[in-house]
């Protein structure tokens, strides 16, 4: 089969590999349709995240058709439209038993901090991931559910990932009715979580970002003010300004490794990988929290030390809440949300690409060039 294949930091390809075979009664074989470059993706394909070994196929934001499923599998048949969560989880543990399907603790042997992810370093478990014309999925009784036949698959598409960590982000603040939110970051995950804000309740949200295409989205899609970095001295300042000099009751870091501002963390985290990231949008949210507010970080970090500001963050009584979005709990809601016609995910699509023109869809994101948002890779037919 014809997938992406990683061959170093800026360098990827599409090669011939095996079809994957299953491996385990409950697995399932899914013919990708659709798959979709995150801004996680690109932390690998600039050699931001360890163990990220040759040869790998990136992906975890995957819609497809069931090709065959294991002797075991129960809740899927070939045939079937499927949308799969980039966690893979086992249904049962600890962890999947409360919900906590990005920590189970029974799909990824390398490491305790996450569970499994398609297509990320093999610190998460090393799965193969979809930008391929085929992906195995373990677990598949618990992972991927049919797409409803009203629901659009690159809406289903949004819904793997970006949109659903989004979310994800704004449920972390635990907004209340009238509260203001920041969002460090208008990428989609960035501009997910600023729309998702509203549905939550916030008063007022603000979209802070460097790039003025994004911003101009985050007008329109999220319905958000907006701070342009380069058009304030200080943006904890600015911030602080536009609250009464008090803060927001809310910041959401959705930026995550790769932050800009500030050249020597930008060095050290995302060049030399001397931490486990750029440290700046982190420590921007939690000096533009106010006293007793809450910080959601649902960017990418790696698992290295990075030099946050804990100091601050006990002084101010900060709440910091921080973890993978367990996907598939946050379906329920935002498939209502969808069908009531609240939200369409698929807007924050803005290019498409074929599988063989898969770095193009690469270099396009990494250097933001034509306005992009974010692409979709397009592997099959439905």
């Amino acid at each position: 089969m014809r997938a992406m294949a990683y061959r170093g930091p800026y360098k990827i390809r599409v090669e011939e590999k095996p079809e994957p075979k299953i491996q385990h009664p409950n697995d399932a074989i899914v013919r990708v349709t659709r798959a979709a470059v995150c801004g996680s993706d690109l932390h690998l394909f600039h050699g931001m995240m360890p163990d990220t070994r040759i040869g790998h196929t990136f992906g975890h934001e995957i819609v497809g058709i069931v090709e065959e499923v294991g002797p075991s599998v129960q809740n899927l048949q070939r045939g079937d439209r499927v949308m799969v969560p980039f966690n893979i989880s086992c249904g049962s543990c600890y962890f999947c038993s409360r919900g906590l399907f990005s920590s189970c603790h029974n799909v990824n042997p390398n490491a305790t901090a996450v569970g499994g992810i398609y297509g990320y370093s093999h610190s998460t478990g090393g799965y193969d991931g979809g930008q391929a014309e085929y992906v195995r999925v373990p677990f598949a009784d618990v992972g991927p559910s049919v797409i409803p036949e009203w629901l659009s698959s690159e809406d289903a598409l949004m819904l793997t990932d970006a949109f659903s960590t989004g979310y994800f982000g704004a449920q972390l603040g635990d907004i209340a009715e009238r509260d203001t939110v920041v969002v460090f970051g208008a990428g989609p995950v960035g501009l997910a979580a600023a729309r998702s804000a509203w549905f939550l309740g916030a008063g007022r949200v603000i979209v802070v970002d460097h790039i003025d295409y994004r911003l101009e989205k985050a007008r329109a899609f999220a319905y958000a003010e907006t701070m342009h970095l380069s058009e304030v001295d200080d943006i904890v300042l600015a911030v602080k300004r536009a609250t009464g000099h008090l803060g927001a009751d809310v910041v959401i870091d959705a930026v995550g490794a790769e932050a800009d501002g500030s050249v020597l963390q930008h060095l050290t985290g995302a060049k030399l990988k001397l931490q486990g990231g750029s440290p700046v949008a982190v420590n921007w949210a939690v000096d533009s929290a106010r006293k007793g507010g809450t910080v959601s970080i649902i960017g990418a970090y790696g698992p290295l030390v990075s030099s946050v500001r804990l100091g601050d963050i006990v002084n101010k009584g900060l709440t910091v809440r921080a973890n993978q979005a367990p996907v598939k709990r946050q379906w329920p809601r935002l498939l209502d949300h969808i069908r009531e016609g609240h939200v369409s995910p698929s807007e924050l699509l803005t290019h498409r690409f074929p599988l063989e023109h898969i770095a193009d869809a690469y270099h396009v994101f990494s250097a933001k060039l034509d306005d992009c948002i974010k692409p979709v890779i397009v592997v099959g037919e439905e």
